[in-house]
């Protein structure tokens, strides 16, 4: 009885072996399958966050505001839990456990599950990314770091997460820019689209002085697509430009950031591009319209 209790169970087995994962459906089926003598409560002292999580900074009013919340009403849910050599590590729910010391209490209710670290650094990325916006830097090292330890091809990691393969291909490209402008990233002086523009060059001076004038001179994304298709400005990657005089092209990077899809804008048509009727629907969804 103790092994079913503590195991990670058929179902999220299922679930995990499934091509496209998602968060909420593995916490909704081990609160499903968990009985109210599995939900117990520990020590705060006793917990340490997962050790995959990509997320470094949380946000602070965020977290005032839960804490408040649990100071007059408690934790509803439970946070998820392994038991590890001294203690337990923090599966799902380490804002409501931060939140928790916060509002000054000594105990957090948990249910306990065997994961394989795998599996822990799956849910962790998709903690963050489908409930809190990573910066794109924090995105792109959960990314490479589940490339790494769970051997996945770009490929299978995009159907993995749900993002598309460009997607992952243009985040972990920024991890090719120096610290420096990996940080301006983070900390916002500089945007996404500066961003891919600049990690196409192949100069790290160059990228650095370029990432500078971006902030000292609040230049957009156009002005630096202009600086960097420059003869003088050496790529990385030659790239056949055979619309290098489309005046849309600005407009086909700002409206490609924002449906994460190939799109196309040309004889006064915009063309957006997708690979099946699942990313068809997501598209849809941004635009307001609900699925086919």
């Amino acid at each position: 009885m103790e092994t079913k209790k503590r195991a990670l169970g058929r179902g999220l087995e299922d679930l995990f072996n499934s091509e496209n994962l998602d968060l909420e459906s593995v916490e909704a089926k081990i609160y499903e399958t968990a009985s109210s003598e599995e939900i117990v409560e520990l020590n705060l002292s006793d917990l340490r966050p997962n050790p995959y999580q990509p997320r470094k900074v949380f946000d602070e009013e965020a977290l005032n505001e839960l804490a408040a919340s649990i100071r007059e009403h408690g934790v509803f849910q439970p946070i998820i839990v392994k038991k590890s050599i001294k203690g337990y590590d923090i599966i799902a729910g380490e804002r409501r456990f931060r939140a928790s010391k916060m509002a000054g209490l000594d105990k957090i209710p948990a249910i306990i599950r065997d994961f394989t670290d795998e599996q822990m650094m799956e849910i962790a990325l998709l903690e963050n990314l489908q409930r809190e916006d990573l910066s794109v830097i924090e995105e792109a090292l959960a990314y490479k770091s589940m490339i790494e330890h769970l051997n996945l091809t770009q490929d299978e990691l995009s159907k993995r997460v749900g993002k598309s393969r460009s997607h992952i291909t243009n985040i972990l490209g920024l991890l090719r820019l120096p610290g420096e402008v990996q940080q301006m990233v983070s900390d916002g002086r500089i945007t996404m689209g500066h961003a891919r523009a600049l990690s196409k060059l192949e100069s790290r001076d160059e990228i650095i002085k370029l990432a500078n004038k971006i902030v000292d001179d609040n230049l957009v994304v156009r002005d630096i697509e202009n600086i960097t298709s420059d003869n003088q400005v050496v790529k990385k990657v030659k790239v056949n430009r055979k619309s290098s005089n489309n005046e849309f092209k600005y407009l086909e990077d700002l409206l490609r950031d924002k449906f994460d899809a190939k799109v196309s804008v040309r004889g006064k048509k915009i063309q957006i591009f997708y690979d099946n009727n699942g990313d068809l629907n997501r598209i849809l969804g941004i635009l307001g319209i609900k699925d086919i």
